[in-house]
């Protein structure tokens, strides 16, 4: 059902830009955690997010449903332009802000230290992994998406969305000190 009303909403967004607001507004939250676990900054991800939208806007016209979720038109632009970004800052360090976690029900406060240290040291490897590798990584295990919508979005095959993965998971048990390997799972 949310598929078709999707499509129902981009028909309308094509001839009424107003009717882009509710795309917007389904979508804001899971394309700004996505561009945010990219560049791991606040006001960076918001500017990201604002392109992908303004992007999306000015090209509603262009898009065509394909039997895939409108959301993987938007990874795709987000991932264009996260690379964009990374592109133009070429030879600049980009500085890595603590992994956000979920909050557990009261922790103390070393566990809470110990935790942001192993997720944030997790996703500093996932950061270093090859580019398709570190995006297959961030919508599996941080955006929590199907292999089939990161097919998509990556313009690959499952097959070799399995293989970014694996190659990615393994990567990071050998190069992650055995302590870090729950934090993969």
């Amino acid at each position: 059902m949310p598929e078709f009303e999707d499509r129902e909403l981009v028909e309308r967004a094509k001839e009424d830009p107003e009717a882009f607001g509710a795309l917007y507004d389904r979508y804001f939250p899971q394309i700004y955690r996505f561009a945010y676990s990219r560049v791991r900054d606040q006001s960076l991800a918001e500017d990201v997010t604002s392109e992908v939208f303004f992007k999306a806007l000015k090209n509603i016209k262009r898009y065509t449903y394909s039997g895939h979720p409108f959301s993987s038109w938007l990874y795709q632009i987000t991932l264009n332009a996260v690379a964009d970004h990374y592109r133009g800052a070429a030879g600049k360090e980009v500085e890595l802000e603590e992994g956000a976690g979920l909050p557990s029900n009261e922790p103390t406060v070393v566990d809470e230290v110990v935790r942001r240290d192993r997720s944030r040291r997790v996703w500093a490897a996932i950061d270093q992994l090859p580019r398709q590798q570190r995006a297959a990584m961030v919508l599996k295990f941080s955006e929590d998406r199907k292999i089939e919508e990161i097919a998509v979005i990556l313009g690959k095959s499952s097959g070799a969305v399995k293989l970014l993965l694996h190659r990615g998971v393994e990567r990071l048990r050998r190069d992650l000190p055995p302590e870090l390997e729950p934090e993969l799972t």
